[in-house]
Formats: C-alpha cells, sequence, structure tokens
C-alpha cells in the first residue's frame, strides 16, 4: 500500500506533470492542480487509481505501460482503491476521506481510444476500476514511496 507515482494537472488538456512531492490543503485539494479550491462535483479535490489496473489496460491493449494515462493525481500499489469509499486514511502526513468512485468519463474514452477500442469500450473497460475521489481532511505533503494506512474504526484521526 505504496504511492508510486504522483501528478500534478496544471491546465484543463495539458500533459500531466510528474512529481515527486504533491502539496494537499485541507478542503481544497492539490496545490497547483487545475481543480485547486473548485467544488463543481464531489471528490474533486484529489483523484487515486492503482497503478495495476493502469499495467492490465496497458496490457489488454497493447499499449506500453504509462502511469499517467489516467490523469489522476495518485497512483497506488498494492491497495483495492474501491474499499476506501466511505473510509478515512493517511496518505504521507494527509489526512483523506475516500468519497466516491472515480468512475471513467467520455473525455476519457475519447483519449485512449485507438484502431481497436472506441470511446464506449474503454469507458466500458474501466467502470469500477478507475479509481477513487477523496476530500482532504488534514492538511500536509505526499511523497513517492510514501504508504496508504486506513485509519480503523474507533482510531483517533487526528
Amino acid at each position: 500500500m505504496v504511492v508510486e507515482r504522483l501528478f500534478l494537472g496544471e491546465a484543463r488538456g495539458a500533459a500531466q506533470r510528474e512529481c515527486r512531492q504533491l502539496e494537499l490543503l485541507a478542503g481544497q485539494g492539490v496545490v497547483g492542480d487545475r481543480h485547486f479550491g473548485r467544488a463543481d462535483w464531489s471528490g474533486q479535490q484529489l483523484t487515486l487509481v492503482e497503478a495495476e489496473e493502469i499495467e492490465r489496460f496497458c496490457a489488454h491493449t497493447g499499449r506500453p505501460n504509462d502511469l499517467s494515462l489516467t490523469r489522476r493525481n495518485v497512483v497506488t500499489r498494492g491497495i483495492r482503491l474501491n474499499q476506501l469509499v466511505g473510509r478515512q486514511f493517511r496518505l504521507g502526513s494527509c489526512l483523506l476521506v475516500g468519497v466516491e468512485l472515480c468512475e471513467p468519463c467520455r473525455t476519457l474514452g475519447q483519449r485512449l481510444a485507438n484502431e481497436t477500442l472506441s470511446p464506449p469500450e474503454v469507458v466500458k473497460y474501466w467502470l469500477g476500476r478507475g479509481g477513487l475521489r477523496a476530500h482532504v481532511l488534514v492538511s500536509g505533503k505526499v511523497a513517492c514511496g510514501d504508504a496508504l494506512t486506513l485509519i480503523e474504526s474507533g482510531e483517533a484521526a487526528a
């Protein structure tokens, strides 16, 4: 249960920038990210995805492995993110809560489609595999190699 890669999307449609560390602010999200401070939809503050799912998709479609493929902020390894909906967890020095699954959108389908996989097929593939949306409860920093630690029921989160 570790942070494999970190990405910052500074502008809509622009390439993701790989980072060694991200700064997260409570109630705001990732400093410098295009979604920072916005509340257009729930869980916009931080997005996570499993490295294993990206690698599986790349193998399935014959693409080279590219962990920035889904444009999520945090790529994890060794944890099923779907189980974190409604749960608090630590990531680096931050405290987060899983809000909802980060289901695929039409834009992801269009971006990852190719001659053998249509946009709707891409979206269908990623259903239930697209990662997690989270809110930042306690500000801090997260770096590659940091552990993702679940907060157990009754455990003090502060």
